[in-house]
């Protein structure tokens, strides 16, 4: 293709350098894209009609010869030309091809600045709502599991040191609320992505008495972008994505960690499914949590995404630049790279079995209830720093006679302090230490049945909050 068959051809006189042809080429990236211009690309011809620069008849053509090729694309007919730079232009070249000139009438009132900006927030709009489903399947799945271990006892860790006794079912409903963050933010992020740059063309608008309301509903936008400057520059919203898509990957990553913890000998608190695991090429007694592993490492790979972004756009002056070009493929990996961690999630937690007496005895370890004893110190009249040195020096005769808090004989525990009773096994024992934390937010088994309720009523009141049919 010469330089005078390009579409904007008219000003040149040499043809475009080979190489230059093929590195400020997109459409080897940017064709995902395809029936999203198609549809903005028929919105705009119904819209053009509406406002007389096209007939009935040329709207009708424009409308079958662009369906016509979203059915070459799907089936792997239609030819895709480097040479026609983007989707855009190999679209509209072939509709021209099979329509004539009044293909050539479609590009009438906007430009490939408005045009590909409302591809792209056409895209990521679906690309978000499939997201969510996913998360949305997660969730399902921890609060499903967190009801069905509402009463398995596991250590709970500060520093990675065992701290105080909890459920496994608080454990998992502390995910559930990071993801209800996630979730909260995609919808909100959503809402700004959902507005339409087309109709204001290269950078000013046009002198075509368009109806842009018209257009935004029909392509189901909230409303069409308030600058014309600003709509057709502003990738705002795709380092918006990117940063909540960080987010989710550092909350999946800390997920991951957690599980390839757990999955080891040294925790052994959870059986993966093998679906999810690998073995070794030369220890045969391995199983590599793999899933979790890759997750965790995939977090850097998004969180490098959102820099790029940033930095793209951190120097640009007002209005369109080329630079824009370098925001696709950053955004594509990372919604494919969110969308997979969150599938993978979602298939594989449904399956995680808790190994309940593991996790239990882990708990009886590094003396978890020494605050309760303080606390039953506390209600006994004893100040609380004096009741935290009481329980150190418990603690101390514990590990000396390598025993548990528990085990002590309630003569030594009275040495310690005349104040303490009989009931005081009650609080040292971990059940009595969960089942004592059934406020709001607390970790007793009664309380964690509650919060799942309640969780799952909030899950159901966000959109997409409701699990795909057929989950």
């Amino acid at each position: 293709m010469t330089t005078q068959d390009k579409p904007w051809g008219g000003r040149f006189s040499q043809p475009t350098d080979k190489f230059v042809e093929e590195f400020t080429a997109s459409v080897s990236f940017d064709q995902r894209l395809a029936p999203y211009d198609i549809q903005g690309s028929i919105a705009h011809a119904r819209m053009l009609h509406k406002i007389g620069v096209l007939t009935e008849a040329e709207c009708r053509a424009i409308v079958s010869g662009l369906q016509r090729i979203l059915d070459e694309i799907e089936g792997g007919e239609f030819q895709w030309s480097v040479a026609l730079e983007d989707v855009h232009m190999n679209i509209e070249a072939r509709l021209t091809e099979l329509i004539g000139d009044a293909g050539k009438k479609l590009h009438t009132a906007r430009s490939r600045n408005d045009q590909v900006a409302t591809d792209i927030r056409l895209w990521l709009r679906d690309e978000i709502d499939r997201i969510l489903a996913e998360l949305t399947r997660l969730q399902t799945a921890l609060l499903d599991l967190a009801e069905r271990e509402a009463d398995t006892i596991m250590p709970g860790f500060t520093h990675l040191q065992v701290a105080q006794p909890v459920t496994f079912g608080h454990h998992l409903l502390a995910w559930f609320e990071m993801l209800q963050r996630d979730r909260e933010r995609l919808l909100d992020c959503r809402r700004r992505v959902n507005v339409m740059p087309l109709g204001a063309a290269a950078l000013a608008g046009t002198p075509y008495p368009i109806d842009r309301f018209y257009t935004a509903g029909l392509l189901g936008f909230e409303r069409p972008a308030a600058n014309s400057l600003d709509a057709v520059s502003d990738r705002d919203f795709a380092i918006e994505f990117a940063a909540c898509a960080s987010l989710i990957l550092m909350h999946l990553s800390r997920f991951s960690e957690e599980l390839v913890l757990w999955t080891s000998a040294q925790f052994d608190f959870v059986e993966l499914p093998d679906a999810f695991c690998t073995g070794s090429s030369i220890m045969p007694q391995k199983k590599n949590p793999d899933v979790p592993e890759l997750v965790r490492g995939k977090s850097g790979r998004v969180f490098g995404h959102l820099m790029g972004l940033l930095t793209l756009m951190k120097a640009q002056p007002l209005a369109y630049n080329k630079d824009n070009q370098e925001d696709k493929e950053p955004l594509f990996d990372a919604v494919d790279t969110v969308r997979a961690c969150l599938r993978a999630f979602a298939d594989m937690m449904p399956h995680v079995r808790p190994k309940r007496e593991r996790m239990k005895a882990a708990a009886r370890q590094g003396f978890a209830t020494a605050t309760d004893l303080a606390d039953y110190l506390v209600r006994k009249g004893v100040p609380f720093r004096d009741a935290h040195e009481i329980v150190g020096k418990a603690v101390r005769q514990a590990m000396e006679a390598g025993c548990d808090l528990a085990e002590l004989p309630l003569a030594a525990l009275q040495a310690l302090c005349p104040a303490i009773g009989e009931d005081v096994y009650e609080v040292l024992t971990l059940e009595g230490s969960v089942a004592a934390r059934r406020h709001y937010g607390g970790t007793a088994p009664e309380r964690v049945r509650q919060a799942v309720e309640e969780a799952r009523a909030r899950l159901a009141q966000l959109p997409g909050g409701k699990p795909p049919h057929g989950t």
